[in-house]
């Protein structure tokens, strides 16, 4: 399981937007264009894409 880091306001208006808990979440990796995060409890893995260069 990858490590996170917790999500910053940014961050949580962002996972809320796409309808998840942000305190269910962490931060894996934080790109230009998308936000990798993962499940506290279960470990599942989501990419978010923040509509960058595409």
């Amino acid at each position: 399981m990858k490590h996170g880091k917790r999500p910053t306001r940014r961050h949580k208006e962002i996972l809320a937007a796409k309808n998840l808990k942000p305190n269910n979440w962490l931060i894996v990796k934080n790109l230009d264009d998308r936000l990798e995060v993962v499940h506290k409890e279960t470990g599942n893995t989501k990419t978010i894409n923040l509509g960058g260069n595409e």
